[in-house]
């Protein structure tokens, strides 16, 4: 299918066919646009140009977006803007431009699981993801015994920090991981999904503080079981301490859900799977997340944990500014069929299923497809969907600033979108990575 507002365009005439790149399919391998203005004795300015740019909440038909140093300096219609002298053209001559995307539920892809926290997992899981458009995400958690949590935890700090070093270094090597999901151990026995039971555990502000600690206070966002006993000061306190809280793995009533709500928690995960079923009498927490408006909500848009009746009702639900496209990957993602890890356990994956004791075990799906899905699933609107997969996470988890518009003055996170909505390439900190 062709979606609105990715039409072809005329041929560029901005710059001479020598000084201009253009860069059409997947086979190009990664660009370094860096390297091609050290080699050019820098001080070269990048000029984007494409069919349709979505920031995502205005459409541009031929824009011309030109980058300095990382950063957006301008947004104009062709010709409305002459582009700097010695500029170097990246043209994209069928393709719509939008904010990288941002993956707040990722476990893992390429055979690596985020909780491995070494450099080639995270390398290898940075790469595919900006493969797959997008920027930012978080690596999450899977509940394992404390001690093994506090040593990923230690590890996938030290991975952010490795990455941040990278950008500043003009290095990046993929996707930024920017914060921490902490997916467990806070949840309820009688919707862990494939969360070990053995290891789960009643809030405890003490245990909080281990894991902030050993995470150097970069636990961006955590699941909570409102129901769960201490969990309403437990929610306050983890609120005091900058993270997000969102109500999830939860058997929670209505009354529980708005309590968790009133003391802090700010989103929903993966809206449908492991929530206590929707009743008419006792809506529960599924409920309370589809009437909220102001709460924001996950949702795996896969076609296999939520049928597309329902995400049709999700759609119509929720307000444009607070859904939020997740995968809830796992290392799987990428490869052949197979056995593969998620946290401590082996997952069988076939046909797109991945399957733990006869439950879903997280997914093989990536953002680039869920929008895709949505769009197709929906009839939405396809700013709606970009809005949710790239602005929406960027301002539940307080990276707004950085991430989820197209605008001058912000850095040049972009992704390069084919008439069929499939990733052609995307742009992060002076870097193409080519799908």
């Amino acid at each position: 299918m062709r979606f609105a507002g990715f039409a072809p365009r005329a041929k560029s005439h901005l710059a001479s066919k020598a000084d201009r790149l253009l860069v059409l399919g997947a086979d190009c391998g990664d660009y370094d646009i860096q390297a091609e203005l050290t080699r050019n004795g820098g001080n070269v300015s990048i000029v984007l140009t494409a069919a349709t740019l979505l920031t995502p909440l205005t459409e541009i038909d031929q824009p011309q977006v030109t980058i300095e140093d990382g950063l957006i300096v301008s947004i104009e219609s062709r010709g409305a803007l002459e582009a700097p002298q010695n500029a170097r053209h990246l043209d994209f001559p069928h393709a719509t431009l939008v904010p990288a995307y941002f993956d707040i539920h990722t476990h893992g892809a390429m055979g690596h699981d985020v909780m491995e926290a070494t450099d080639q997992a995270f390398d290898a899981i940075g790469k595919f993801l900006a493969s797959h458009g997008v920027g930012a995400f978080l690596p999450t958690t899977v509940t394992a015994s404390v001690d093994d949590t506090l040593r990923s935890l230690e590890g996938i700090a030290r991975q952010i920090e490795r990455a941040a070093q990278a950008q500043s270094d003009a290095a990046t090597v993929g996707a930024m991981p920017v914060g921490i999901h902490l997916e467990g151990p806070f949840l309820s026995h009688s919707k862990r999904g494939v969360h070990p039971p053995q290891y789960l555990q009643d809030p405890s502000i003490e245990l909080l503080q281990r894991f902030w600690e050993a995470a150097g206070g970069r636990i961006v966002l955590m699941t909570v079981a409102p129901e769960l006993p201490q969990a309403f000061e437990f929610i306050e306190a983890a609120t005091r301490l900058g993270i997000h809280v969102s109500l999830g793995h939860s058997n929670a009533g209505t009354q529980q859900a708005k309590a968790g709500i009133a003391a802090g928690a700010t989103s929903a995960t993966h809206t449908f799977n492991a929530m206590r079923a929707l009743d008419h009498r006792e809506p529960g927490l599924l409920g309370v997340v589809l009437d909220e408006e102001d709460l924001f909500a996950e949702l795996i848009c896969d076609g296999i944990h939520v049928d597309p009746l329902l995400i049709r009702l999700f759609y119509r639900a929720k307000r444009p500014d607070r859904g939020i496209l997740i995968t809830d990957a796992m290392g799987a993602t990428g490869m052949p069929d197979g056995a593969y890890k998620l946290g401590g356990l082996e997952v069988t994956v076939a046909d797109g299923r991945c399957m733990y004791e006869g439950r879903l075990a997280g997914s093989v799906l990536t953002l680039d497809r869920a929008v895709r899905n949505f769009v197709e699933f929906t009839s939405a609107p396809y700013g709606v969907a970009v809005r949710y997969a790239s602005t929406n996470p960027a301002r539940l988890t307080g990276f707004a600033a950085t991430y989820g518009e197209l605008a001058p003055g912000r850095p040049a996170n972009i992704t390069m979108l084919s008439p069929e909505g499939k990733v052609q390439g995307t742009l992060l900190n002076g870097k193409i990575f080519m799908s």
